[in-house]
């Protein structure tokens, strides 16, 4: 209860002005009760929340799983005025857009699990979303990489802001521009930087040239295969073409001595004396891998698994390199950035990159493998303790791979 003395404070905020600031808190907390403002709050948690409804096995489990469902709604924000006006990452203000404008796009993390997530439980946000990218498309001239208040920092590798809108698409969402959204994605995949030059050029990333080249090109031949299925969806035949024929650059990485994925130099020679349990190769902290190492980047080729088998030398192999994934364990090295985390043998359920590994064993025929490892992840790193996530949760991204698993199937 509120006593005579107490002090109520409301703050408004506007990436445009301090009068739109005030201008919002008039429109959206008109009045002065706070316990009426708490229970539309929690009424509207309680809204979102029960778009999933479990039976739960015990409290503790249920209480991982709504944990882990909250956490899938904290990012990304919205980013406009009451009335729809923002100012894009231009610095120029558009009055009163026809969509919500969001920010707050951790890509590189989210279009694994998280964002395929929001098309099956917040499908009112997605149009939003996709239109949000492609103006910041026409803003910045590429779409965003890892967007933050408005502003593009360029963090992390790829243009993975492509799997996103591609989801979107190929899930049917019709709320933008498909036309646009290819334009945006071929754009955002032909620049000069990041090694984009060096996949034009030559075919690969040459790792003596570019830093985290593997990692660069794994994430690039992800996204170029969305780009392809969208271009194809669109009727475009030679962008299709193209862009198909990019989704297979991964398998220049692949060393069959070895069996990793593993750095090129400019010569066309794989790097010596490969270490995969080191992110860093070299003495001065070259680093081939973004926040991993070999044993965790062979696998990301989601956008062919099948491909990856037949290189690995078909099932049996590749589920007996996969098993020792599981069980091997080295030293990461004293350098090893602490994201390789929440480790099962030298999987990281605490990075992104490795999110996906565990279902590949149902590509080779032993979806039993499958579940027996989602259920020993899901218990191990997920708990109802105070420390009870491995890892950054990373907008929501860690916290949508065990609603997903959970709920027993993954994008």
């Amino acid at each position: 209860k509120h006593t005579p003395s107490s002090v109520l404070l409301k703050i408004g905020v506007s990436n445009v002005s301090g009068e739109n600031a005030l201008a919002n808190l008039d429109a959206e907390i008109p009045g002065w009760n706070f316990d009426g403002v708490v229970r539309q709050g929690n009424a509207k948690w309680e809204k979102e929340l029960s778009r999933i409804n479990i039976q739960a096995g015990d409290s503790v489990q249920r209480k991982v799983f709504y944990t882990a469902f909250y956490h899938t709604m904290e990012a990304p924000a919205l980013y406009n005025d009451h009335d729809s006006t923002y100012r894009g990452t231009d610095g120029k203000v558009i009055e009163h857009a026809p969509y919500n404008n969001y920010t707050i796009f951790s890509t590189w993390d989210t279009y694994r699990t998280f964002n395929p997530l929001m098309t099956l439980v917040q499908p009112d946000r997605v149009n939003d979303i996709v239109n949000t990218m492609l103006a910041i498309y026409t803003q910045q001239g590429k779409l965003p990489i890892w967007h933050l208040q408005g502003r593009e920092t360029d963090c992390m590798v790829g243009y993975s802001a492509v799997p996103i809108i591609a989801n979107a698409i190929l899930d049917g969402y019709h709320g933008f521009d498909a036309n646009l959204a290819l334009e945006a994605m071929k754009a955002s995949s032909t620049r000069d930087d990041y090694g984009m030059n060096y996949v034009k050029q030559e075919g690969y990333i040459p790792a003596d040239k570019e830093r985290e080249s593997v990692s660069k090109a794994l994430e690039y031949a992800v996204d170029d295969w969305c780009i392809s299925r969208v271009a194809a969806s669109l009727g475009k035949t030679e962008d299709a073409a193209l862009y198909a024929k990019r989704a297979q650059y991964f398998t220049r990485y692949f060393d069959p001595a070895t069996k990793f994925m593993t750095p090129v130099l400019a010569d066309g020679q794989f790097r010596a004396n490969l270490n995969p349990f080191q992110p860093y190769q070299t003495s001065n902290d070259w680093n081939d891998y973004t926040e991993g190492n070999a044993w965790q980047y062979t696998w990301l080729v989601p956008q062919d698994p099948e491909k990856l088998i037949a290189l690995m030398g078909g099932d049996k192999p590749f589920v007996a390199k996969l098993d020792s994934l599981f069980s091997i364990t080295g030293s990461l090295g004293s350098g090893a950035p602490p994201d390789i985390s929440g480790l099962v043998g030298m999987y990281a359920q605490g990075n992104e990159p490795n999110h996906h590994i565990p279902y590949l064993y149902a590509f080779a025929g032993c979806q039993w493998k499958n579940s027996e490892k989602i259920a020993e992840i899901a218990r191990k790193m997920y708990t109802a303790k105070a420390d009870g996530l491995c890892g950054n949760d990373d907008c929501g991204q860690m916290s949508a791979w065990y609603v997903m698993s959970a709920l027993g199937f993954y994008p």
